[in-house]
């Protein structure tokens, strides 16, 4: 664990261990929840499917494809909830591959219609 104070900048680095040069690795969703086992209900977006959902959220740049950055704001989850568990998912893709998920950034999936 890590103990931060509410408000201060928490950096994360995710690192993809590969003999692969030509892999890369993208944020597509983190999420936090003020328990370890239910990271379903009562979650808080930081990214959801590329899109950032948290004004604190940041990416930072990488001289490595392999690797990931980013930072936010340490919070604290209502009823005062001393910890928050972190889940992200990271896409692995082929650099260069400009249709894999990597490439296509922030997906805003549209609404269906509702017919009578």
């Amino acid at each position: 664990p890590y103990y931060v104070d509410i408000n201060q900048n928490l950096f994360l680095e995710a690192y993809l261990h590969s003999s692969d040069p030509n892999l890369m690795l993208f944020v597509d969703t983190c999420v936090a929840s003020p328990t370890l086992h239910n990271v379903t209900t009562a979650t808080y977006d930081l990214i959801r499917n590329g899109c950032v959902r948290d004004s604190t959220y940041d990416t930072y740049y990488s001289p490595y494809k392999h690797m990931a950055r980013f930072k936010f704001n340490a919070f604290q989850f209502i009823r005062s909830n001393p910890s928050i568990y972190l889940q992200c998912e990271l896409a692995v893709c082929r650099a260069y591959d400009y249709s894999s998920r990597c490439y296509q950034g922030c997906i805003t999936r549209s609404k269906r219609g509702a017919n009578s």
